[in-house]
């Protein structure tokens, strides 16, 4: 199962009124972290776990705990430090040595789900926002916090589709509240059904991104051998260019083996503005004879394209293959500028 927030709460939605749930939230870390503040993680009331906080040694110790907050619906925060050996992370393996601090909660309609059924309404149009949420004040804590912005926040756990717009501080505690940006899963398109389109689409759809296929041949593309694939196109004409900015594609790999289809791909993509990730198969100068087809600069399309597509990784077979576009697609998505 993926551990995408999306995929999280679309598991999470159609039973939340069945049985209790927790949500846990990693709103601190100190150190080297599996997960890093604003990961997220459901637990309910029959044993299900959705999601990780840690890379799998602390999460049976927090549903005992999750326990806890089901039966008190109290919020109960935790402290987690791998560097210390009388803590309970130590003795649980964890291998980082950093600290993380985890805040659990109860989701009821009582509490409107702390409007995680907002969030998840957003991200489902592939939306996003900043989520809040109040961290317990310490009994020690002298912080004077102002009761009227408090009293706005109650009232607006979940700011949606004003990510682009929203001034000032984004995410992280601002007086004892945690915010979290929300962004929508990755949307790739691969523009080429064929053999070695396989392992790109399983693999992307096994990190929990969102996969559209596009190939007009009916030889190609065939949907049973295409299952991860929630889309599948058979259109290269201005309706994708369309389709790109309509379902906000973040990432775009062109690989059909046919240079004037490869072309006709690369051309619709220049007014695509929102790419991350452009690339195409094949090596250098067959990427020059692509562009000079459909008279096309590089400098006219909306990011680097990446020819040939992937990282020198020394692969030959079409799973190494797309492990390297993947990578490369993953780091212009992730990393930070």
């Amino acid at each position: 199962m993926s551990n995408q927030l999306t995929q999280l709460l679309g598991q999470w939605i159609s039973l939340k009124d069945t049985t209790e749930w927790v949500l846990g939230t990693v709103y601190k870390t100190e150190g080297p972290c599996y997960r890093k503040a604003g990961a997220m993680m459901l637990f309910n009331g029959v044993g299900q776990q959705y999601g990780l906080l840690s890379g799998g040694c602390l999460e049976s110790d927090i549903q005992t705990h999750a326990k806890k907050v089901m039966q008190t619906g109290q919020v109960l925060t935790l402290c987690y430090d791998g560097s210390d050996e009388d803590d309970v992370s130590f003795q649980l393996g964890i291998g980082c040595g950093g600290t993380v601090h985890i805040m659990l909660q109860l989701v009821n309609r009582e509490n409107e789900y702390l409007n995680l059924d907002k969030v998840w309404e957003s991200l489902n149009d592939r939306n996003g926002g900043f989520y809040h949420q109040k961290i317990p004040k310490e009994s020690d804590d002298s912080d004077k916090i102002d009761e009227s912005e408090i009293q706005v926040e109650q009232n607006n756990w979940f700011e949606p589709n004003i990510a682009e717009e929203r001034k000032g501080p984004t995410e992280g505690i601002q007086n004892h509240w945690f915010v979290t940006e929300i962004k929508a899963e990755p949307h790739i398109l691969i523009i080429g059904g064929g053999l070695d389109a396989r392992p790109v689409v399983s693999i992307a759809k096994e990190l929990g991104w969102a996969v559209t296929l596009c190939d007009p041949r009916p030889a190609n593309a065939r949907p049973e051998a295409f299952r991860g694939a929630a889309a599948i196109i058979r259109t290269l004409d201005k309706s994708l260019a369309v389709y790109c900015v309509d379902q906000r594609v973040d990432a775009v790999v062109i690989m059909t083996h046919n240079v004037a289809m490869d072309a006709q791909a690369v051309a619709l993509m220049v007014g695509v503005e929102r790419l991350l990730y452009l690339a195409l198969l094949g090596p250098n100068a067959r990427k020059v004879k692509v562009l000079e087809a459909v008279n096309v600069e590089e400098s006219d399309l909306p990011t680097t394209l990446s020819g040939p597509a992937g990282f020198d990784i020394g692969g030959e077979l079409p799973e190494s293959i797309a492990l390297s576009i993947l990578a490369e697609c993953h780091q212009a998505i992730f990393k930070p500028c």
